[in-house]
């Protein structure tokens, strides 16, 4: 299938496609130049996009991309050294929504005191006081 067609069956831009062939997750088992210098992808293209979209969506950057994948090919890694990968994955991802909860806890009592200062100021003037009690320690 041609690039385009590639595209639209995975849902991605055809800057994208050729940017993974640049950089090394498409090669020719992937992709083949026909005579005219077309691009043709096959079955095994689609394949490579849908594991490149897996691990994108737990968050792998393009170097951890580059080494899955390569390691995928080539069968380097144990069982339990993909083991390992997936726990330490998992506690990255665990640290984030750790910080990301924070976040949240923190703009919905900037919402609730922004809020209060509209409806009831002196509730308001009391929340803050305790919030800042709070932070001095």
């Amino acid at each position: 299938m041609k690039i385009q067609e590639l595209a639209e069956k995975m849902g991605l831009t055809i800057h994208t496609i050729r940017f993974y062939e640049k950089q090394g997750l498409l090669d020719d088992r992937h992709v083949r130049r026909e005579s005219n210098n077309y691009r043709n992808y096959g079955d095994e293209a689609v394949e490579r996009l849908k594991l490149i979209k897996k691990f994108q969506s737990i968050g792998c950057s393009l170097a951890e991309l580059k080494e899955v994948l390569q390691d995928h090919d080539t069968n380097a890694q144990t069982n339990q050294q993909i083991i390992e990968w997936i726990l330490s994955k998992k506690g990255e991802i665990e640290r984030k929504k750790e910080e990301y909860d924070h976040m949240l806890n923190t703009l919905n009592w900037m919402l609730e005191y922004r809020r209060l200062l509209i409806s009831d100021p002196e509730q308001a003037e009391k929340m803050f006081r305790k919030w800042h009690e709070g932070s001095a320690h």
